[in-house]
């Protein structure tokens, strides 16, 4: 048993000796270790005498840092009246976009309109000039027909007057009217046209109520006596008017022409030209 408390006390000896040891160590850093030398500062006075003289010297205030602010995230942006505003000018703008493509549609429509108006009385101006040059060259025709109708009666010793002579009805188709060619002629402005036959004194004139200047042919049937007993509008008649036709028409049944010996019906033409004056 001697031997195990000898050891005891050994170990217990040791570690005495190495506790001191450490202990030493330690009080020879710490003591060792310098310690920072404080600056000296400047004393300045703030707030009231009592509190002027500052911080007595030996004595240091711990200075506190300031603690940094924690910045809120921002809120969620609600619609602002500025973002009504631009949503309101949008809706505006294309208003007036779509507002301003009707207003050109509507412009070219109009202008359109006008063009095709133009185009019509274009037409219609060069529809009649047509008329008037057609009408011209008739009258010229007609003109030409009756001077050499004239020259015919002058050379044959005929006379021409203005009205015309009344032959005697009676008479056969070769001298039944004086002064009137036989087949065709020309009476007041107007023509006629009846294969063997004269015509007796001159051409009714028609109502002075027609409606339309130009051109009405009669197709008109004439019996053995020279009286006509058919008329109808006929193939190069201009006007279109049918007021002007049936005065055309009433007219040429009024006509009277040569009598023959034959006891057929015979056809032929009255041409009446109407003009305003």
């Amino acid at each position: 048993m001697k031997p195990e408390a000898q050891s005891h006390t050994e170990a217990s000896v040791i570690t005495a000796a190495v506790m001191i040891l450490l202990f030493l160590l330690l009080w020879f850093v710490t003591i060792r270790v310098p310690m920072p030398e404080e600056e000296e500062g400047i004393e300045v006075s703030f707030g009231s005498a009592d509190l002027g003289g500052g911080i007595p010297q030996g004595k240091v205030e711990p200075v506190s840092e300031p603690t940094p602010a924690v910045t809120p995230p921002p809120p969620a942006a609600a619609p602002s009246d500025n973002n009504l505003m631009t949503q309101e000018d949008e809706y505006e703008v294309k208003l007036r976009e779509e507002q301003e493509k009707q207003r050109k549609a509507q412009q070219e429509a109009i202008a359109e309109q006008r063009r095709r108006e133009a185009e019509q009385r274009e037409r219609e101006r060069q529809e009649q000039e047509a008329r008037e040059k057609a009408l011209a060259e008739q009258r010229a025709k007609e003109q030409a027909a009756k001077d050499k109708a004239a020259q015919m009666g002058a050379l044959f010793g005929q006379t021409d007057s203005p009205e015309g002579s009344q032959g005697d009805s009676r008479e056969s188709a070769s001298s039944a009217t004086k002064g009137n060619p036989i087949g065709h002629g020309i009476s007041g402005g107007n023509s006629w046209s009846l294969d063997g036959r004269q015509l007796k004194g001159t051409l009714p004139k028609p109502s002075a109520d027609f409606k339309q200047e130009g051109k009405v042919v009669v197709n008109i049937t004439v019996d053995a006596s020279g009286k006509v007993i058919q008329a109808r509008v006929g193939a190069g008649t201009t006007v279109s008017d049918e007021t002007t036709k049936q005065i055309a028409v009433k007219a040429a049944y009024k006509a009277e022409f040569s009598m023959v010996d034959r006891p057929d019906k015979q056809m032929g033409s009255i041409t009446y030209i109407f003009k305003f004056r």
